[in-house]
């Protein structure tokens, strides 16, 4: 416990070697955090043994107390923080910061305890895990990290992130809380609102959202069975990546419009491909690419490996490069004939 205490003995520590302050009535030694502080040291001088509350939070979100709880040396005697501790996996006091699903006040027919089970669990493992490397990988630019990826695929959250279906048949999410076969739509708009709940735009592309939009495809699409269920286990096992390469410089919302060719050998047997695709999000470290090519009569859709002729580069964007979003050269790739999916020719029903 904390020692109890006054508000004239946080006023005797009011030197810049010697400097509490108090904020929601708890007091914090900030002596040795001076020179740490980024918003300099002189307005901490200007609050030394003063009461902060009102000037911290005009700039300060709560959880940056909680972040320097370390800082704290005790509660004021006979007084109550008022602001509240969220805790992972708590809901917010904030009105209307929550679904109205979640709200006291409402009730839905559609969630079961299930549901709620679910969210509450996701919610402790997006603020215990992927929350922290957010903010971290928003700040320094840099990609997701496998140990990121190793446990979300522990717990099922990758194959979360397809929705309902047969990949989820048999896997036991988040630690038993929700069996597979349980996983429906509401439990999908759960997944989709609760790792949404980062803030955090560029590193929420960057948190797979490519695979999200071409291993659906692949599942869909690929013709190759043997090739389909090992590449789908590898993935949702964070083993391998993937993304979808559609966009060109001189196709966007144009897929009609692609460059980037696929030329099909006498044999049968091998595609090579040629092109650019732009503003590919986890490009930057995909092991596999859902690729739109234009062919003789149409657009072909080919599953192309990372390898020889492959050439990825860095787009720095606006938001983040924490996305991972890149420009990919194609120079006389070869991809096995069985890497096709969908149709030759009608790769438009596959892209679309």
């Amino acid at each position: 416990m904390k020692a109890a205490l006054t508000r004239q003995e946080v006023g005797k520590h009011n030197s810049e070697e010697d400097l509490w302050c108090i904020v929601d009535h708890r007091v914090y030694d900030l002596s040795d955090f001076l020179d740490a502080h980024p918003g300099g040291n002189v307005v901490l001088q200007q609050v030394a043994g003063q009461d902060a509350t009102t000037a911290f939070y005009n700039l300060h979100r709560h959880e940056v107390l909680q972040k320097y709880a370390s800082l704290c040396v005790g509660t004021l005697e006979n007084e109550t923080p008022e602001v509240i501790d969220q805790q992972p996996g708590d809901l917010s006091q904030v009105p209307y910061a929550e679904p109205l699903w979640l709200t006291p006040a409402y009730s839905s027919p559609y969630y079961t305890d299930k549901h709620r089970a679910l969210r509450k669990a996701l919610r402790t493992f997006v603020d215990e895990h992927v929350t922290p490397e957010a903010q971290e990988k928003e700040k320094d630019g840099t990609f997701i990290s496998q140990e990121l990826i190793d446990k979300m695929a522990k717990e099922n959250v990758l194959a979360m992130r397809l929705g309902p279906g047969e990949h989820l048949k048999g896997r036991d999410l988040l630690s038993g809380t929700m069996k597979g076969e349980d996983f429906d739509a509401f439990a999908d708009l759960i997944a989709s609102q609760e790792l949404a709940r980062t803030g955090s735009r560029g590193f929420q592309d960057g948190n797979m959202a490519g695979m999200t939009i071409s291993l659906t495809a692949v599942q869909h699409w690929l013709q190759n069975e043997p090739l389909k269920r090992k590449l789908t286990e590898e993935v949702l096992a964070g083993k391998k990546k993937m993304c979808l390469a559609i966009t060109e410089a001189f196709a966007g919302s144009d897929v009609q419009g692609l460059r980037t060719t696929a030329e099909l050998s006498e044999d049968g047997k091998t595609w090579t491909v040629n092109g650019t695709k732009k503003w590919i999000t986890n490009g930057m470290f995909s092991d596999y690419f859902v690729t739109g090519c234009k062919t003789k009569k149409g657009l072909t859709v080919l599953l192309i490996p990372r390898g020889e002729g492959v050439e990825t580069k860095l787009i720095k964007t606006a938001y983040s490069t924490a996305a991972a979003t890149t420009y990919i050269q194609f120079e006389n790739v070869k991809v096995p004939a069985d890497h096709l999916m969908g149709e030759v020719d009608k790769g438009m029903i596959t892209i679309m």
